[in-house]
C-alpha cells in the first residue's frame, strides 16, 4: 500500500537510505530512481523525490537534469573538508570526556570490541560500520544532540570515501587496533594522550582517503 506524500514518509525514505549509505549497501554511483523506490519503501514517488532531495542537502546523493540522481561521489576536496570537520568535533568529545555518561563511554567501548570482532571474521563492510559507530561515539561524548545528528550525515559521507579503497580488508584492518587503544586510553582517563592518538589516526585516515580518492579519479575520470 502507498503511503500519503508527507513529509514524514520522505524522512523515512531519507534515512533508510542514508542507513544503507552508510552502511555501505549502496555505493558511490548508484542511481537512485524514484520509480524504483517508491515501492520498495511503499510510498508515493513524490515523497522519493523530497527524499533525495533531502539527501542532496545532507551531501549523500547528487541530482542533475539529464543523469537524475545517485548517490554522490567525493572528490579530495570533499574528503579534506571532512576531516578538518572530525578533528573539531572528535578531539572535542575527547576533551569533554571526563563529563560523558557511563552509557556513552560503554558505547564507546562496545563499538572499539566491535570492530576486533569483525576482524576475526573478516567482515570488513562491518568492520568500518562498527569503526564509523566508534568515532560517533568519540562526538557522543561531548553530550550534544545537535553535533551528533551533524556527525550522522558525516559518518554516511564517510562511507562513500572508503568505499573507493581498491583493498578494503587493508584499509580497515589498520584502524581497529588504533580504535581499540584510543577507547582504553579515554577509559583510563588518559585524555590527552588519547588526543594525541587520534590526531596522528585521523592525519593517517585522510591521507589514505585522499589518495584513494585521487587514483580512482584518474581511472575514471
Amino acid at each position: 500500500m502507498i503511503e500519503d506524500d508527507d513529509t514524514s514518509a520522505s524522512g523515512r525514505v531519507r534515512e533508510k537510505l542514508r542507513l544503507q549509505i552508510l552502511r555501505g549497501e549502496l555505493p558511490p554511483g548508484t542511481r537512485l530512481m524514484d520509480r524504483a523506490l517508491a515501492p520498495e519503501h511503499g510510498v508515493s514517488r513524490n515523497s522519493v523525490r523530497e527524499a533525495l532531495r533531502l539527501l542532496v542537502n545532507d551531501g549523500l546523493v547528487a541530482s542533475t537534469v539529464n543523469a537524475g540522481a545517485s548517490v554522490r561521489v567525493l572528490t579530495p576536496a570533499d574528503v579534506s573538508d571532512i576531516y578538518a570537520a572530525r578533528r573539531i568535533l572528535e578531539v572535542g568529545g575527547v576533551r569533554a570526556s571526563s563529563q560523558a555518561s557511563d552509557a556513552t563511554l560503554r558505547r564507546l567501548d562496545e563499538a572499539a570490541q566491535a570492530s576486533i570482532e569483525d576482524r576475526r571474521l573478516q567482515q570488513w563492510r562491518d568492520a568500518g560500520t562498527a569503526s564509523l559507530a566508534f568515532h560517533s561515539a568519540l562526538v557522543a561524548l561531548a553530550g550534544s544532540a545537535r553535533l551528533d545528528r551533524f556527525f550522522a550525515g558525516m559518518a554516511a559521507q564517510l562511507r562513500l570515501a572508503f568505499a573507493v579503497m581498491p583493498d578494503e580488508a587493508a584499509f580497515q584492518a589498520q584502524w581497529v587496533d588504533r580504535d581499540r587503544s584510543i577507547a582504553d586510553l579515554l577509559l583510563a582517563g588518559r585524555r590527552e594522550s588519547a588526543e594525541i592518538e587520534l590526531l596522528g589516526y585521523l592525519a593517517d585516515s585522510e591521507a589514505a582517503v585522499v589518495d584513494a580518492v585521487r587514483a580512482a579519479q584518474r581511472n575514471h575520470p
